[in-house]
């Protein structure tokens, strides 16, 4: 009985990690996509809108690429609750990794997850096509990363 409820306690323990590491990963994606698409010249708020774009319509794309609490709301939604979703797959398999193979599994499926979002979901959401460039795919890595660290960090 015992050893079940330490067992239980312990799966949800790693559960519950991989969902705050998903959480930590993907504000961790969200500013680092937002501050370096604002370094290369374009808006700060232009991610938002095509993360929002997803369940708000093609109508919220920019321009103008500008402040809208609505569309910033939307986004959060929509790109918080895959990263809480896979912070939780990625928990069940990297409970048995350590640091190093955590972080590189992590950076494999931030890359990933950038080869299915850029390619495969272009075909519902066609604008995803016009970010297929190198921001995007650091972004995604060091989403992996961030995912990887977080995870080892919390299942302590």
């Amino acid at each position: 009985m015992t050893i079940q409820m330490h067992v239980e306690t312990s799966s949800r323990s790693r559960l519950k990690a991989g969902a705050l590491a998903g959480l930590i990963a993907g504000g961790a994606f969200m500013m680092m996509e937002m501050v370096l698409v604002a370094l290369s010249g374009a808006s700060f708020w232009g991610p938002p809108r095509m993360i929002a774009a997803i369940v708000m319509g093609e109508g919220v794309l920019p321009p103008p690429a500008t402040f809208d609490l609505m569309v910033l709301m939307a986004a959060m939604a929509v790109h918080f609750m895959p990263s809480i979703v896979i912070g939780v797959a990625f928990a069940l398999i990297a409970s048995r990794f350590g640091w190093l193979m955590a972080v590189i599994v992590g950076a494999a499926v931030g890359l990933g997850l950038y080869v299915v979002n850029f390619y495969g979901m272009t075909s519902v959401f066609p604008w995803f096509a016009m970010a297929r460039n190198t921001i995007s795919i650091v972004s995604h890595i060091a989403f992996g990363l961030m995912l990887g660290l977080s995870y080892k960090a919390l299942a302590k």
